[in-house]
């Protein structure tokens, strides 16, 4: 099945978080060298060939790292980067059409922010969902307040697809969410904007294979 092959830890990418003296690609290679093993490529402001540029050359990073890579939202670079798969935004096209385009072998994510919207990513046949705001963050404080980690719990003993959740995670809050069931965790800003991304990629990895071995609820 694919769940099995979704790694619990799943970056997205803001090169914007990223210091001045810090190499975004640098960082990024970095970080699978630590330990991620599937990446979001989810420069939204960039012009298509600038962005088809970047996802050809993370392709090839990500090749040599064993790394999942994913673009957001744009199928179409997707396709011709060969991408693994695409990350869809919950008023994108539907998961059906780019399952259709970019083949089965490949993964299909969806961003959900409530039960409704991961019951629609599912009937539409996506491999697995984003849930959140877990906790406050800038980069989503426009998709509503902070669902917790009783929302959590609850939308994970109802999902049927693999859930990351999203939003405000850190290496200090991981273990918590980790107790809920979750997939995993997507992060942004906490390796995007670290000037130790490696040292928190590990500790993050530290806290999600701890909080599996010892969480009463795991079932992955």
């Amino acid at each position: 099945m694919k769940s099995s092959l979704l790694p619990p830890l799943y970056l997205i990418t803001d090169r914007r978080l990223v210091r001045p003296d810090q190499d975004f690609f640098e960082v990024l290679e970095q970080l699978m060298v630590a330990g991620v093993r599937m990446i979001q490529l989810r420069e939204k402001d960039l012009p298509a060939q600038q962005l088809y540029e970047m996802a050809q050359y993370l392709r090839d990073i990500s090749a040599r790292h064993n790394c999942l890579l994913l673009i957001n939202d744009r199928i179409d670079i997707a396709m011709a980067v060969k991408a693994d798969g695409v990350h869809l935004r919950n008023n994108s096209l539907p998961p059906a059409v780019a399952r259709t385009l970019l083949g089965r072998d490949k993964l299909v994510g969806v961003s959900t922010h409530c039960a409704e919207e991961i019951s629609t990513a599912t009937r539409q046949g996506a491999d697995f969902v984003t849930f959140g705001p877990v906790f406050y963050t800038p980069s989503k404080a426009g998709y509503g307040s902070p669902k917790g980690i009783t929302e959590v719990h609850d939308i994970c003993r109802s999902s049927a697809l693999p859930v990351y959740a999203l939003g405000g995670i850190t290496v200090t809050n991981t273990p918590a969410i980790m107790t809920t069931g979750i997939h995993g965790v997507a992060v942004i800003s906490s390796l995007m904007a670290t000037t130790t991304p490696t040292i928190v990629c590990r500790k993050l990895i530290e806290a999600i294979g701890h909080s599996y071995t010892t969480s009463p609820n795991d079932t992955n």
